[in-house]
């Protein structure tokens, strides 16, 4: 069984960081692209990062560009996301998901696994 599964989120003052992990299971994603999405309650999910497949290209969204660092280790099959300088903004379920494609995918269609999501709560 395939399963995608996050870690590392919690409770964080403004200002703080938080590094968050995923971890594969049941295949390897070394040839996929890898992505963070966040949603926030009441709000539709969006894009936060991607990584392709050997970490040369990543994207941002530019509201965590200059804060954030996504990488992966493709011997351990997981990927982080280093969030640096935490707004109250940034509260959000973080999911961690897996390309069809093994650019650096920002699109969810693209995406084909889901992890179940981390909550990352930043308190001002």
């Amino acid at each position: 069984q395939v399963q995608l599964v996050e870690s590392g989120g919690g409770l964080v003052q403004a200002g703080g960081s938080l590094r968050l992990s995923c971890a594969a299971s049941g295949r390897t994603f070394s040839r996929n692209g890898m992505a963070w999405f966040r949603q926030a309650p009441g709000k539709e999910r969006e894009f936060v990062a991607a990584i392709s497949w050997n970490g040369g290209i990543t994207n941002y969204a530019d509201s965590v560009r200059d804060r954030s660092t996504i990488s992966r280790d493709n011997a351990k099959n997981t990927v982080y996301l280093q969030m640096n300088s935490l707004k109250p903004e940034d509260t959000a379920v973080y999911y961690c998901a897996a390309s069809t494609s093994p650019g650096a995918a920002s699109i969810m269609s693209t995406m084909n696994y889901w992890g179940k999501g981390t909550l990352v709560t930043v308190s001002s």
